[in-house]
């Protein structure tokens, strides 16, 4: 077993994981923010939407990663 890509397969799920969560939590907060508030909810919904948004990009790239087929779509 090659122990150095192992731990960098590991390194980069639990990066991404975290980020994926984070963006997502960020999100939310940012979405509950501009509910309680009256100042700024444009700015703050425009926010959580952009969080929501990478979320999906991040899913999306992942998944494209993981599927062999979709590597000759996105020329990887």
């Amino acid at each position: 077993m090659e122990w150095i890509s192992f731990v960098q397969v590991a390194g980069a799920t639990m990066i991404s994981a975290l980020l994926v969560v984070g963006l997502y939590g960020l999100g939310v907060r940012l979405q509950a923010v501009a509910e309680d508030q009256n100042r700024n909810r444009t700015l703050q919904r425009a926010g959580s939407w952009l969080c929501f948004g990478l979320c999906g990009v991040l899913v999306l790239f992942g998944i494209i990663l993981i599927i062999p087929a979709l590597h000759s779509i996105v020329g990887l």
